[in-house]
């Protein structure tokens, strides 16, 4: 099965939420998935986020953004944040979950191979 790499271009919680969803699916499958946050989305990947959907979604027995964040991590699904983003933010990449790494798109790019890319 090709790989599939999802760029999720702003902060919308919602669209982070599918982006997770269908990685995690992907990775549960067998194959290669990843999310590159580009930009101000990085500030999805803060260990502390709140969102909020989180009440209506845990009400209905689904995980929290940041629990489906840590099960995505867990399937293998790697996640990337971008470095401009992280100095756009203010973020420290020393505080992202350590299974996370930091990028741009030119590797994105060299690595892409025949991925399946997806914009969320």
């Amino acid at each position: 099965m090709r790989g599939l790499t999802i760029i999720v271009a702003e902060p919308a919680p919602e669209r982070f939420r599918a982006a997770l969803s269908l990685a995690a699916a992907q990775a549960a499958l067998g194959a290669s998935a990843r999310i590159f946050c580009q930009g101000m989305a990085v500030t999805l990947l803060r260990s502390d986020l709140v969102v909020p959907g989180d009440a209506a979604q845990e009400a209905a027995g689904l995980p929290r953004l940041g629990q489906l964040l840590d099960e995505a991590l867990a399937l293998g699904v790697e996640l990337i944040a971008c470095q401009s983003g992280l100095h756009l933010t203010g973020m420290d990449a020393a505080r992202l979950d350590p299974r996370m790494r930091t990028g741009g798109f030119i590797g994105l790019l060299q690595d892409l191979g025949e991925d399946r890319l997806l914009f969320a």
